[in-house]
This record gives C-alpha cells, structure tokens and sequence, in this order.
C-alpha cells in the first residue's frame, strides 16, 4: 500500500516546459554607430493554453519581442526557446518550419483582397502538407462558421465590415490548429463590441483547441480575458502578472 501511495504521489510532478521561453534575451537594430538596443535583458515564460496580454506604451518593444516569438526574425542574444526549439541564431530554414506552428493575427487582417474569405482561410492550409488528403475547403468553411461567418464564406473582403474581415483573419489563424498564437493589436481599427468580440471569439476557440495566445494591445477593455498581464517600458519587461494590472492607465 505505502508503494501505491508514493507511485500516485509521483505522478505528474515533472515541471511542464513553457511553450515559451526568454532568457537574458537582448535586441538591437542597425550597426556599427548606428546600432541601437531595443530589447534589454527580456525574462519570460509562457505556458500552454495560457492566455497572455503584453501591453505597455508605444515603442516599448512589444512588437519587436512579438515578432521574435513569432519566427519572423532570428533572435540575436540571449536565449529564446519555441516549443522547445532554441531560435537564437536560427536559420531562415528553421524559422519556417517553426512558423507552421504559429497563427498571426494583426491589427491590419492582411487578407488577400482579391480572394474570398473561405479561399483567404483555405490558403492557410494548404502551407500543411498534413491536410492534402482532406476536404481543405469545407473545413475552412467550418471555421468560418465557427466564427459566425457561415454566409459570408464566398464575400471578398471589399464586402465585409471590419469586425467580419478581424474574424476571417482568426479563422484562418486557427484552422490549421496552432500551438501557439501571435496578435499584434488586433481590436485597434474596431469598435467597443466588434473588439470585445473578436477577442472573445479568439478566447473560445484558442481554449477548445488547447493553443496559447501571446497578444499585444493597448486596449484596455479586453485586459479581463487573459490569465496573466505583462508590462513592458523602454525594451524592458517591468511587471508580470496580476500586478501588472497596477500599471496600465484607465
């Protein structure tokens, strides 16, 4: 019995890795004399399934430390880690592979106009060789109803209002089941209630597919949804937390 009782008690004790993780992570843009640092000793951690919300002024690196995150560019300095995969230093060649892990959501929804939105979220997977063998645009069609787009999945995005256009760029973030997901600013060119509900509509379906969200805002009206706040000022991250909250203005 005294076996049994330690066994349980083993169970699950090892640390879960981040999804994300920064350490002592440093950026610069430009050289020589014009070099400048824009990130200055960057210390995170992110969980699966956490919802994560970064604020902080503009030009604070908020950006910048998203992007990085997100595979756009190789980190420079320190230590930054992607689902388990170190990406400072990384190859062009390694930062794709990680980007099919990654959806990107951004204030600009960056559809292609000359597409529907049922073809602008069908194209998100066909970057997957793992749904060639399926009916690639009904599923896109499904998650544009899951986004409250069913009658809307033939509109070109000259058709939809900015809140329908917002919710065919997080249909096309999430159809191809993301580990991770990127979004820089993505309630800035909408109303109180299209913001409220694109966020939460990212919310739902990130938590019904078991994805982490990283996202950037200065919107203050959505801060409620995530389950840890972080602050950053001058290329540094200042809070990390529910404290953070105590830094955020309104």
């Amino acid at each position: 019995m005294q076996n049994t009782t330690t066994e349980l008690e083993t169970i699950n004790t090892e640390p879960q890795q981040p999804v994300i993780a920064a350490r002592d992570l440093n950026h610069y843009f430009g050289s020589s004399d014009l070099k400048k640092q824009v990130l200055y000793d960057i210390n995170l951690e992110i969980k699966a399934g956490e919802i994560v919300i970064m604020t902080g002024p503009s030009g604070s690196g908020k950006t910048t430390l998203l992007t990085l995150m997100g595979g756009l560019r190789s980190a420079q300095e320190g230590s930054l880690t992607i689902l388990g995969e170190e990406i400072c230093g990384a190859s062009k060649k390694k930062l794709t592979q990680l980007r099919r892990n990654i959806g990107y959501i951004f204030q600009a929804h960056n559809l292609m106009t000359f597409l529907s939105a049922k073809e602008n979220v069908r194209m998100s997977l066909e970057l997957h060789d793992k749904f060639f063998d399926g009916d690639m645009t009904q599923k896109a069609v499904d998650m544009l109803e899951a986004v409250g787009l069913g009658n809307r999945v033939d509109y070109y995005p000259e058709n939809l209002s900015g809140g329908q256009k917002q919710r065919v760029a997080i249909a096309r973030a999430l159809v191809s089941h993301p580990k991770i997901v990127l979004a820089d600013e993505p309630t800035a060119a909408l109303d109180k209630k299209s913001g409220r509900d694109v966020v939460e509509l990212m919310q739902n379906l990130a938590k019904e597919q078991g994805c982490t969200i990283l996202l950037v805002t200065h919107d203050n009206r959505i801060l409620d949804i995530a389950d840890r706040i972080v602050y950053m000022e001058d290329g540094r991250l200042v809070s990390d937390g529910v404290d953070a909250l105590s830094q955020v203005g309104g």
